[in-house]
């Protein structure tokens, strides 16, 4: 009897180590799967730098692409800090591995931002580190952005649409004035947004924006573009004044909105 249990004992224990080996296993092939959809995750990101170069006209497209490259790949500190000093002999193996990891990531951050470069601009950064690279850029570029700001927002403070012209073009060059300050690092807030597209607009939506700021309605730009097609379509079918009727539903404050047109045309007299 003991020699069956031993046999037995020893056949359950071989069980439970080939179990404990295919997990193992799995768990090795699981992990290998991970690091390569993150390899290829990286290499797909670093496509949208390889696709625009820094040429010395789109830097802020560049930095922006570069940011979400370093993002994805926990790499981002590399631009925003400074080259830390190497730890003394006896530091904490803890602070020698961050300084080893810090080393061997800024070589790859810079080594794949002066691929990204024309080559007259790796000529004058590839003797500096990733950090000073980035600092070196914004100073170079800052004039640039400020210009570019400039004339962007001009653009979009002047701009007014002429009677008889389609609002819906008029519109869509707007909101690519305020998504180009976006970019720039100046974005708009929502109101002040409305206000100044508002503002814009031909002299045949005056009630439409009377009616839209005194009802105080909370759209997005897309949405107050769908408003104005709509506003400018009736007044073609009616060859009149559109004006934006908005009520707010009893017991339920919500607002309904309806566009109808007014006649120019004087009411006939009562017939005798």
């Amino acid at each position: 009897m003991e020699s069956v249990f031993i046999a037995r004992s020893l056949v359950i224990g071989r069980e439970t180590a080939l179990s404990i080996l295919k997990k193992s296993r799995k768990l090795k092939q699981s992990e290998h799967q991970s690091q390569i959809i993150m390899a290829n995750d990286s290499i797909s990101l670093r496509s949208l730098l390889e696709n625009e170069k820094l040429n010395g006209i789109n830097f802020l497209d560049w930095f922006r692409n570069l940011r979400i490259v370093l993002k994805q790949e926990r790499k981002e500190y590399v631009i925003e800090e400074p080259v830390p000093d190497e730890p003394a002999t006896n530091a904490p193996r803890a602070d020698k591995d961050k300084f080893k990891k810090h080393m061997d990531d800024m070589v790859d951050v810079g080594c794949l931002m002066l691929a990204t470069m024309t080559p007259e601009l790796q000529k004058q950064h590839e003797d500096m580190v990733a950090y000073e690279v980035i600092q070196n850029l914004k100073e170079i570029y800052e004039e640039q952005a400020r210009q570019e700001r400039y004339e962007t927002s001009k653009a979009l403070f002047q701009c007014k649409m002429s009677e008889g012209s389609p609002v819906g073009a008029h519109v869509i060059k707007m909101m690519g004035y305020i998504q180009a300050l976006e970019k720039l690092g100046f974005p708009l807030n929502i109101e002040l947004a409305f206000d100044v597209v508002l503002q814009s607009l031909a002299d045949s939506f005056n009630q439409f924006v009377l009616n839209f700021n005194m009802n105080e309605i909370n759209k997005t730009l897309p949405q107050l573009l769908g408003m104005l097609r709509t506003a400018e379509s009736n007044m073609k079918k009616s060859g009149s004044k559109s004006i934006l009727m908005v009520r707010v539903a009893k017991g339920k404050g919500k607002k309904v909105v309806k566009s109808k047109g007014i006649s120019k045309t004087k009411p006939k007299g009562k017939m005798h």
